[in-house]
């Protein structure tokens, strides 16, 4: 590992750069707080910001990629925005300065502070004017890998948002020798406002992966016309495509791993046997990503900046806003490819791991696009005629070959998750005698009566808890994946109360007129705000009557996920519902104020799937 042609020295990363003609920024390599990039494009490394006063500022900047070049609004001139580094403890002061043409404003995404800090216009300050600054003050009470990004229309996804790394006051619970931010974003040349049109006009406008005759004749000598048949025919009925994944394919967008496409090849150098950190964020505006390095197991030790129990993966699937942290232990002296394909499988975003810059791994096999299932309406299967279809989560190429490792009907809920041994790691993880608890919706709970009203086009028959499965297009391989039961808080969290009463809160929409909701109300049509009583332990329980993955994101608070892990919930600022699932958060009310409450697909949140939480002092209204 010492030898004279693994050792990465000044001289040889000089002359690396030089032949190359590549650039490379490389800071403290024990451990490195730097993004070292490896491109032919000549793209700007970002060093950290830190200290205790921090400059902003947001502006337009020509932003290229490949042969073409746009407009973005950028962060101190670059995509993403600058790396803020924080210390646990500090009170901060950051000054942003508008220099848009616009309204903007930044959110602090998933850090505890004052509501009027919390950077939401309408909800708790007023935005930033075109030609000012604000001035954000508050105290840094956690630490961990978090994000920051605008909350004004759809800068977001026009360049608005950055990493931060927040220092603990206590030494870490694990070991690195070298340390990498890896945002994963989309980015599109057409305008935000052109995508919502064209969505608004057709919602399949960017699917172009839609079933073909060859599959449908596929399905026939798999299944017999009757079958085959009648599953084209219900999902006609229904107004609804099983190919529908994502609202923007890669028809409109190119998918950047710290603002480079797959071409400029991010580049993260290692030594062979370091162990190194990767703080990977989803900043993408309406893309959920699955990560994988081929050749590497990750070992996950942060969920949404907080410790996690590890758990050892070859995979895992994040929505946009959540964040993984995970240790990588790359032994042989050559590349590996940091791969994240988009869930509908139709684009990547690619970087690589490397001993020395220039190099390359192979791409990973790509994967065939999935298909929705009867599970993903909450339909129940006991007792329906599928003639030995097969309606798990099977996998279908274009000509309708099936992957799925079990040919005959996937039961809802009956799909296998992967264990792996406990790990040296967690041999001293802290034990207080209540590691399991219930897990809500784990008996499957049939939908009321009523549909939500004209912005909801259909509702699940019956939902049900879906936190051990991986997700369609992930279950039934030989992979070991990420699962949401896996998370387990590294100590029990504080407060151990059980939930003192439920809200019920219903995720709406209607694809054919891209409408999105909760309980069937845009956000312009819910006339109170959902209200918390300062102090109280509640349940918060979602129910995706929708075809679509969301992440749900709540402001100001922390939510413990009820996965089964007794004292040891983990908390999450963000959370991902399936269709048809039930999902259930503990919150402690312990922020008074207004905060944000909303899905984090951008579009999403644009077209309504947006509420306002208050916390009070008073008992809080029954909602209608």
């Amino acid at each position: 590992m010492g030898s004279q042609n693994t050792r990465i020295t000044r001289r040889a990363l000089l002359q690396g750069i030089g032949t190359l003609g590549l650039m490379a920024a490389m800071a403290r390599l024990v451990p490195s707080y730097v993004w070292a990039s490896a491109t032919t494009t000549g793209a700007t490394s970002i060093s950290p910001l830190d200290g205790k006063a921090i400059e902003l500022l947001i502006d337009e900047t020509p932003f290229r990629i490949g042969e073409q070049t746009g407009m973005a609004k950028t962060i101190n001139g670059t995509v993403p925005g600058p790396l803020i580094r924080l210390q646990e403890g500090e009170d901060i002061t950051l000054n942003v300065i508008n220099r848009l043409k616009e309204d903007t404003s930044i959110h602090w995404h998933g850090l505890i502070l004052p509501p009027d800090m919390d950077g939401v216009p309408g909800v708790s300050f007023g935005g930033i004017k075109p030609a000012s600054t604000f001035t954000y003050r508050f105290p840094v009470r956690q630490s961990g890998t978090y994000w920051y990004h605008s909350h004004s229309g759809s800068q977001e996804q026009s360049g608005v948002y950055g990493p931060i790394i927040i220092d603990p006051i206590e030494p870490e619970p694990f070991h690195y020798d070298r340390d990498y931010v890896v945002v994963l974003s989309d980015w599109t040349f057409e305008s935000p406002e052109a995508l919502f049109n064209n969505l608004k006009k057709l919602s399949g406008y960017y699917n172009f992966q839609r079933r073909t005759a060859p599959e449908f004749f596929s399905d026939v000598g798999r299944w017999g016309w009757g079958t085959a048949l009648d599953s084209y025919l219900s999902w006609d009925r229904m107004r609804m495509d099983p190919t529908d994944f994502a609202d923007v394919t890669s028809h409109a967008y190119i998918y950047l791993m710290n603002g480079l496409s797959p071409a400029g090849n991010w580049t993260g150098l290692f030594r062979p046997g370091d162990r190194v950190r990767l703080r990977v964020i989803n900043a993408a505006a309406m893309t959920f990503f699955d990560v994988r390095i081929p050749g590497l197991k990750m070992t996950v030790v942060q969920a949404d900046g907080q410790n996690v129990q590890p758990v050892m993966v070859d995979e895992f699937r994040f929505g946009p806003a959540e964040t993984y942290d995970v240790i990588v232990e790359p032994a042989e002296d050559r590349a590996y490819t940091i791969f994240a394909e988009t869930m509908d499988r139709g684009g990547y975003a690619r970087g690589t791991l490397a001993p020395r810059v220039g190099m390359r791994a192979p791409l990973p096999e790509r994967r065939p696009r999935p298909l929705r299932t009867m599970a993903d309406m909450g339909m129940m299967m006991e007792g329906m005629d599928m003639k030995g279809m097969d309606m798990g989560d099977s996998t279908n190429n274009q000509d309708g070959a099936s992957h799925s490792h079990d040919p005959g009907m996937q039961m809802p809920g009956k799909e296998e998750t992967q264990h792996v041994p406990d790990m040296d790691m967690m041999s001293d993880m802290p034990v207080d005698g209540r590691s399991h608890s219930k897990i809500p919706g784990s008996t499957p709970v049939q939908h009321a009566p009523g549909h939500h009203g004209p912005g909801n086009q259909a509702v699940a028959e019956y939902s049900r808890s879906r936190l051990d499965e991986p997700g369609v297009g992930l279950a039934n391989s030989d992979t070991r994946v990420l699962v949401y039961t896996d998370l387990k808080s590294l100590t029990p969290y504080p407060d151990q109360r059980e939930p003192e009463r439920e809200i019920e809160l219903h995720l709406t929409g209607h694809m054919e007129r891209y409408m999105w909701s909760f309980d069937g109300k845009k956000f312009s049509e819910a006339k109170e705000p959902i209200g918390f009583r300062y102090g109280e332990r509640l349940r918060l329980t979602f129910v995706n009557d929708t075809m679509m993955e969301h992440p749900l994101h709540l402001h100001g608070m922390w939510m413990h996920l009820e996965n089964g892990t007794g004292a040891y919930l983990p908390r999450k600022h963000t959370v991902i519902v399936k269709p048809a699932e039930r999902l259930s958060v503990a919150i402690t009310a312990d922020a008074p104020g207004r905060w944000a409450f909303h899905c984090h697909l951008l579009l999403h949140m644009e077209a309504g799937m947006f509420r306002i939480v208050e916390v009070t002092s008073k008992e809080p209204e029954v909602r209608s």
